[in-house]
């Protein structure tokens, strides 16, 4: 007899980023030395490429693959950027940004504190999807967010 299984199992979150990177194998490496990644799980095609593979930074899953055009699945390099950012909440982001431009990430926009409460920078992994670590620094209200947020941008 078999056990009846959960919708989502146990350490997942209901949403959960898929990424397509060219040299899978590579990003799981980068991303075990930049923000300190477990790899959790790597499935292998026969031809040695990586079908599926599984992370964990902090509490959260992050699954990947290697691009593959007949599956659909094509990494930054192939659409000529990522539409999409990961943000990382951390205990000093500006220790975690270093040390993940250490690892070969480069700079997007530097570490500073910003308007809505978290002090945060942006950057670039060599596989080429965006990353903003943050740390929390102060609980700001939505209303006050979007006054800061106006005050700021009425000075540019």
């Amino acid at each position: 007899m078999t056990s009846q299984s959960k919708p989502r199992p146990d350490g997942y979150h209901t949403v959960t980023p898929y990424m397509a990177v060219r040299d899978c194998m590579g990003a799981i490496n980068f991303y075990t030395r930049a923000f300190g990644a477990e790899k959790t799980m790597q499935l292998d095609m026969p031809d040695g490429k990586i079908a599926h593979a599984e992370i964990r930074i902090g509490d959260s899953t992050l699954m990947m693959s290697e691009e593959n055009e007949e599956w659909g699945n094509k990494s930054p390099q192939a659409l000529g950027g990522s539409p999409m950012f990961l943000m990382i909440y951390v205990p000093d982001v500006d220790a975690a940004f270093k040390k993940a431009i250490a690892a070969g990430a480069t700079e997007v926009r530097a570490v500073a504190d910003q308007f809505y409460g978290d002090r945060s920078g942006t950057l670039k992994d060599p596989y080429g999807y965006q990353w903003t670590l943050s740390t929390h620094i102060e609980d700001v209200s939505q209303e006050e967010a979007q006054r800061r947020m106006e005050a700021e941008f009425s000075q540019q």
